[in-house]
């Protein structure tokens, strides 16, 4: 008797020797992974469904009115149709500021009162770092009370309408500012280029009577606006001006910086009241508050 390599092999039919079919085997095994495979996969595609389903059924409804229907988002004309709650005011045109040089050429605009109390209100002077006393103040109607010389003429024939004076003193020095106001600057200007400086010194004050009198001073004439200055500026001893000499020559050019500063801010102030009036108005027209 002989035996086969798979050992003997009784069955039905009689004894026969055979070998197991492993490829056949093999073959089936992986056909059963296979349909496993698409049986869980196919599973996991309808949980997915199933979970959106789910979602969609909760969008549907969170967005509910109290009655459990839908409500629908709002359109772009549905957000546009929301009123604006910004106030809205009317615009206020406001005319440019004015200029200031305008209040001291134009007498018509010119109309802030002038005395030596508005023009020279400081009891010192000061520019930049050197400070002087006030001492005397005066004005008058008859410019040419408070002039000298040639520049009696000169104020008289161009019309002069008033004539302020003050004087500062410190260091045993003085000047003596002059602000002659006309009807124009053209006959400010007038007056300036004939160069006859020659105003009248101011006493009191601690400033003798005869200061600048029969001694050489300091004196200048200049303009702006419808005003022209003058100084006259010297020792109070009596001492000649030279031109050497620092003291007298720095009070005068003190002196006409003040004058200058004074005539400016006097436009600076008219202009400033104007524009404040003008906003007024505009805002009066335009219905505001």
């Amino acid at each position: 008797m002989s035996f086969g390599q798979g050992g003997p092999f009784d069955g039905p039919g009689g004894s026969s020797s055979s070998t197991p079919d492993w490829g056949a085997l093999a073959e089936e095994s992986e056909a059963q992974t296979r349909r496993k495979r698409r049986l869980w996969i196919g599973g996991g595609a309808l949980a997915a469904l199933a979970v959106a389903g789910i979602v969609t059924a909760a969008v549907m409804t969170s967005g509910g009115s109290k009655g459990g229907k839908p409500t629908a988002a709002p359109t772009a004309s549905d957000e546009a149709a929301v009123p604006d709650d910004k106030p809205s005011f009317p615009d206020v045109s406001v005319p440019p500021p004015p200029n200031p040089r305008d209040y001291i050429s134009d007498p018509k605009k010119d109309k802030a009162p002038l005395t030596p109390a508005t023009l020279f209100p400081q009891k010192s002077m000061v520019v930049g770092e050197h400070t002087y006393p006030r001492t005397k103040t005066a004005t008058t109607k008859d410019c040419t009370a408070g002039a000298q010389g040639p520049l009696v003429s000169s104020l008289s024939h161009n019309g002069c309408r008033q004539l302020l004076r003050a004087t500062y003193s410190k260091g045993g020095v003085a000047v003596t500012i002059g602000i002659a106001v006309f009807d124009s600057p053209a006959k400010a200007t007038k007056v300036m280029n004939e160069n006859k400086a020659n105003l009248m010194p101011l006493p009191g004050g601690g400033v003798p009577s005869g200061f600048c009198q029969g001694t050489k001073c300091r004196m200048a004439t200049n303009a702006t606006g419808r005003y022209a200055y003058f100084t006259i500026a010297g020792y109070l001893n009596g001492k000649d001006v030279t031109g050497t000499e620092t003291k007298a020559q720095q009070i005068a050019r003190d002196g006409g910086a003040y004058a200058f500063s004074q005539i400016t801010q006097r436009g600076k102030d008219q202009a400033a009241k104007a524009a404040e009036q003008q906003l007024k108005d505009a805002r009066k027209k335009a219905g505001q508050s």
